[in-house]
C-alpha cells in the first residue's frame, strides 16, 4: 500500500511543489512506500507565474531531481485532498493555521506544521536549504517507523 503526504503552502508555487518534488525522488531512492503531492490554499493567485518558482526548480535540478514536463500549475487545495492523505505538512505554521481554522476546521489540528517562511520574509536562497533539511529528515522518520517497501 502507498501513503501520502501532501505539503501545503500559500501559492503551490514554491514551498509545497519544491517538498513535493524532492520528497518523491528522495523516497523513490529510499525504496519508501509513500509519495507526496502539494497544494496550495490561494493556488488562484499564482497560475499566471507559471508550474514553480525558477530558483525551486533550479534547486531540485542541483539535487538531481528528475522533472518531468511540462510540470503542472499550482493546484488548490480541496477537502478531499486532505482526506485522501496519511500525513499533511503546511509549511508555515504562522502562515498556515488560519487558513486551516477558517477553511477546514478541525485540520488545524490533524496537520504537522514547519516553520518554512515565504518569499516576503525569508528569500529562497535560505529558506530552501532548510525546506531540503525537513524534507529529508521526514524520510528518515518514515524510514525508521518502517515505510519502506518490502524487498
Amino acid at each position: 500500500m502507498i501513503h501520502q503526504v501532501l505539503f501545503l503552502c500559500t501559492g503551490n508555487y514554491y514551498r509545497s511543489r519544491f517538498a513535493e518534488l524532492l520528497f518523491n525522488h528522495l523516497a523513490g531512492e529510499a525504496g519508501l512506500n509513500w509519495r507526496a503531492d502539494s497544494r496550495g490554499f490561494a493556488a488562484y493567485q499564482e497560475h499566471e507565474a507559471g508550474p514553480v518558482l525558477p530558483s525551486a526548480f533550479e534547486a531540485l535540478l542541483a539535487e538531481g531531481v528528475r522533472l518531468d514536463q511540462p510540470l503542472r500549475f499550482p493546484l488548490q487545495l480541496q477537502p478531499e485532498d486532505l482526506d485522501r492523505a496519511d500525513l499533511v505538512v503546511a509549511l508555515d505554521e504562522a502562515e498556515h493555521r488560519d487558513y486551516l481554522v477558517t477553511d477546514f476546521p478541525g485540520w488545524e489540528k490533524r496537520v504537522e506544521y514547519w516553520h518554512i517562511q515565504d518569499l516576503n520574509f525569508i528569500p529562497a536562497r535560505l529558506a530552501l536549504p532548510a525546506l531540503k533539511s525537513d524534507v529529508r529528515a521526514l524520510v528518515q522518520r518514515l524510514l525508521r517507523d518502517g515505510h519502506a517497501k518490502p524487498r
